[in-house]
This record gives structure tokens, sequence and C-alpha cells, in this order.
């Protein structure tokens, strides 16, 4: 039976020759009971849909209905749970649900009311801290939260707004098994907005992706049984022709083969060139242990004295080399990368770099963070253009400015290097700053979480992007990450931490898949899903923070 449907909707905003479709033509039927879920690519107006589900917005055009109903506002029946935690913050874990308690059920006693409350606050795992206010919260917890107060409202439909996206990857996943646990024990009508497909897999009876120009896309039923295990769906083969199918069908619809520019790189030469000494012994002298990791430490100063955040960092990687340095959230990872960087002191060991010592910041190490930090007055050119007048002292302006110029063009941004950043997405911002280290030729590459504040689906394109250029260069580079697929896509090694405080190396994968690499290829690789499985189970390891040692088999690789 039908519980939610849309007929014939379409949404605009503005009017005249400003107005702008988001959705057209939608014509959708949610069945009572089902998990459905939405899938696309930001823009592609999948909060819009849950909006008008959630009578927060009315269509242009067309009828939305509940049980046959037009909605025409929002109802205790429709409960939705947004990105953000939007909690009160001076009241307790137990207010907050409270709050919801007291909306729907006003005839209750006061013991009836604390004991549903405690019975949804217990539902989401969060009765050691029932007493606790938000800001004494984890960002998981107070989402749990959250999904606490919508249950509490015992709504027939809920209705969930990228309710993990803002979380790392780890409290995601765990939240997303909890919110399938739940939906089992109630089997209450769901419907999810993500951009993550493994998370649709995880959670949906159908999975609906959404296109571009705001239309509803393909269909893909998941017949998958339940309850559903991440490390167990890694090895099943439904699982593997299902995200690839479903990988295939979204990359084919968003994201748009670029066009290969036709500027030449010109022929100048960086500041930074091998030593003479080296040059002359031969190239494999300057090729292997080009980057030197040697018993490295990290240790902080606190008033219960030294803290040690990483402990006996030890590797060797090879010129032109990609590494993926992956482990869980307070690991080190960042912390290895900034002093690589010559931003943060060396406790003890030390870092070389082409057989010098690494001191203090310098463009011969260009960083790409999280947050591209770009001058929002500036263009694209101008902020790509910063510090390439250093690296290239004997080139002329005009051949300067070609450096800038190719590699903007290369990053997919021919048709934008005059536009101020400020009016540039978060995904043209990164691509400058990806640009911008690429043009200073820098010896060692370094990206910390590069992708990690935007979507999934434009993560996939500017890791195409990013591998494209890096094919041409082949810098040597180091990529922090979280995500386990991002990882084995970019690396020649996959580096997994142990857990902190004096987290180390645990674990080195070789990944030995052709190059150059494209997702819709590795999906299809016999071998892929093995090296996703190792990296998996070394993560699952470590999901409870324990703490085992590193193998005699990653210490030797290590030092290899």
């Amino acid at each position: 039976m039908s519980i939610l449907e849309f007929s014939d909707v379409s949404r605009s905003f503005g009017t005249g020759t400003t107005t702008t479709d988001v959705l057209k033509s939608i014509n959708l039927r949610v069945e009572e009971g089902e998990f459905l879920v939405l899938l696309g690519f930001s823009g592609t107006g999948k909060t819009t849909l849950i909006n008008l589900m959630a009578g927060l917005e009315r269509p242009t055009s067309g009828r939305v209905t509940f049980k046959g109903r037009e909605i025409t506002g929002p109802g205790p029946e429709r409960g939705v749970i947004f990105q953000n935690y939007a909690l009160m913050p001076w009241l307790t874990v137990a207010g907050n649900v409270g709050l919801a308690v007291d909306a729907i059920f006003p005839g209750l006693d006061r013991a009836a009311k604390t004991a549903k409350v405690d019975h949804y606050v217990q539902m989401v795992g969060l009765s050691h801290a029932r007493h606790r206010r938000p800001a004494e919260l984890s960002g998981g917890m107070r989402q749990r939260v959250n999904v606490a107060r919508a249950l509490a409202m015992d709504p027939e439909v809920l209705l969930l707004d990228e309710p993990l996206s803002a979380l790392d990857a780890l409290t995601r996943a765990n939240l997303a098994e909890e919110i399938e646990a739940i939906w089992e024990a109630d089997k209450k009508t769901c419907v999810l907005i993500t951009n993550d497909v493994d998370e649709a897999i995880l959670l949906a009876d159908r999975i609906i992706a959404l296109n571009p120009d705001g239309t509803l896309g393909e269909e893909f039923a998941v017949s998958l049984p339940r309850p559903r295990d991440r490390s167990a769906m890694n090895t099943d083969d439904r699982f593997k022709h299902l995200r690839a199918a479903v990988t295939g069908h979204l990359m084919d619809v968003g994201i748009k083969s670029r066009v290969e520019g036709t500027k030449l790189l010109p022929d100048v030469t960086p500041i930074h060139q091998l030593p003479v000494a080296v040059a002359e012994a031969g190239t494999t002298l300057a090729e292997e242990r080009y980057l030197d990791f040697s018993q490295l430490h990290k240790i902080y100063p606190t008033p219960k004295g030294p803290l040690t955040v990483v402990e006996d960092f030890d590797l060797k990687i090879n010129k032109g080399e990609f590494i993926s340095l992956i482990g869980h959230s307070g690991c080190g990872k960042s912390t290895v990368l900034t002093m690589a960087a010559g931003l943060n002191p060396i406790s003890k060991g030390a870092i070389k770099l082409d057989r010098k010592h690494v001191e203090g910041a310098d463009p011969e190490r260009a960083v790409v963070f999280q947050s591209p930090n770009l001058f929002p007055w500036l263009s694209a050119r101008e902020n790509c253009a910063i510090g390439v007048d250093k690296v290239y002292p004997r080139a002329s302006r005009a051949e300067r400015q070609d450096v800038v110029d190719y590699y903007l063009e290369r990053v997919g941004l021919a048709e934008a290097m005059d536009k101020p950043a400020c009016e540039m997405s978060n995904g043209m911002q990164q691509r400058v700053g990806i640009a911008r280290a690429f043009a200073l030729s820098p010896k060692l590459l370094l990206l910390d979480e590069p992708f990690g504040m935007l979507d999934s689906l434009t993560r996939w394109e500017l890791q195409e992007v990013l591998m494209e250029v890096w094919s041409r260069t082949k810098v040597t580079a180091i990529c922090v990450t979280h995500d386990v697929d991002e990882a084995i896509l970019l690396a020649d090694r996959v580096v997994m931490m142990t857990n902190g405080p004096q987290a180390t190396i645990g674990k080195i994968t070789d990944v030995n898949l052709p190059r150059p690499r494209t997702r819709k290829a590795l999906l299809e690789h016999p071998d892929y899903y093995a090296y996703r499985q190792d990296v998996l189970d070394f993560l699952e390891e470590y999901e409870h923070g324990a703490k085992p040692k590193p193998t005699a088999t990653a210490k030797k690789i290590a030092a290899e």
C-alpha cells in the first residue's frame, strides 16, 4: 500500500528570467513499511524532495499526498531528521527528547512521559549520557539525540535528510547500522537522502537515483538479506554487482567527461632540482628512499606529563610513489603529514626528502588541505599563481602564466580561470587548490583529506582529476584519508595506522592494480575487493579502541 505519493510534481524557485527548476515531473510512490533511499549529486533536488514530503515546502505544480490526502504543511505523522543537530543547548539529552514527548503526548502523566523518554534514549544507546547537555556530546551522540527525538514523536514515516554526512567515517558507519536495527524493530516507513552508495545499499529496500536535471533516474532493488553487515557484504557478489551498477549509473549521469586542454607545459626548470652529485651518481640513488621517515615521534607536553601522539613511525618511500595513509580519527595521520610539510616540529627522529632533512615549510613540499584556503577576492588564476614566481625565478612572466593556465586546464577550470574564489563552489575551490599545489612543481605533494568537505559524488570526480594530473607529473605523494575506496584507488601502497595515542604503522598493503585507474574499472577488477577487505579487516580490528601490536611484517615492509 502506498503511503506517500508524488503525482507529476515540479518545484521551481524564483520568477521570470530568474526561475530555477529544481524538480521536474516527479512521479513517485513510497510503499508502507519500505526503506527508500534517494541518491544523487549535490544540487539534484534531494533535500527539496524531502521538504515536500515533510510539508516544509509546497510544489509549484502537481500533488504530494500522504495516505491519499494532500500534504499542506508539517505533521507529527512525518518525523524529520536533518543533517544539522538543532538541539536545545541548555537541555539535557532527556530534556531534548522530552520536548517531542510533551508535544505529541500532552495527556500523559509525568511517570509515563519519563518512561517514554527513557525508552527512546535507550533505543539509540544514550542511557549513560541521559543527563549530559549537547556541548558535552560528540557529533555522533548529538545526532543520536536527533534520532531519538524524531522517534519519540512516533511518526508513521521517518524522513532522513543526510543525517550522517557531518560525521566521521566510523561514527557514520556505526550510526547507519543502528538506524537499520531501529527500522528492523519498528518497520516504520523510511525515506533517506544520502550521497553515499555503501550507506544506501546497507539500508535500502529500493534506491532511486536523481538526475542532475531534477528528474528521477534509474531505480535499483536491493535484495540483500537483512541484517546487513558491511564486512560480510564486501565478499557478496550481489553487493559487488549492485555497487558497480549504482556507481556506474551515477558517474554516467553526473560526471561529465573533461575536455582535454591543448596547452603544453612550458619548458622551464623549477628552482628545486636534484643535487648535481645525486644526478651524477645515477637515478637509482635518487629514486630509492626518496622520502625517509626514521623513528619519527611527536610528543606534546600536557599538565599530566608528556603525551606521545605518534611513536616509531618508520617508512621509506621511493620517488614517484603514491602513498595513502589511513586509520581511525585521532590516530595521528595528519600529525605525520604536518611534520612532513615542516608545519609541525619533530619531537624525535627525522624526515629526509631527497637526502636533506625537512626543516620548516618550503614550496618543495606542497600541501592540499581539506579546506582549499583561497583568497576569496582573487581569481582562480591569481590564487594559483601565488608562489609560482618564487619557484620559477628564471622563467619569463609569460612562461609562469603558462604554468598556471596549464594546471587550471588540467583540473577542468579552463572556462573559470578569471572567476573569483568567492563565487566558486567548494568543489571548484578545491580544484584551484590542487592546481596551485601542482603548479609549484613540488618534490613532495601532501594531501590532508583533500576531499573530506565534499559530498562523496563530487569526491569521485576530483579523485579522477587528481589521478589524471598526478599521472603526468609522477610527483611523490602522500594522501591522508579515512575513505577505504579512496585509499586503494589512489595508492601504490596503503599504510594503515594503529589507534592513538602512541600511534604507529600497523600494516602496509601493496596495491598492485593497473594504472591509469578509474573507479569503474577498479570495481570490476577481480582483486579489488580483496584489497578492500584487507583494509576493512584492519580498521575493524581497531574499531573499538583496540591497540594490537604492529605485525613484524609491517615493520619489515616499512623499513624496506
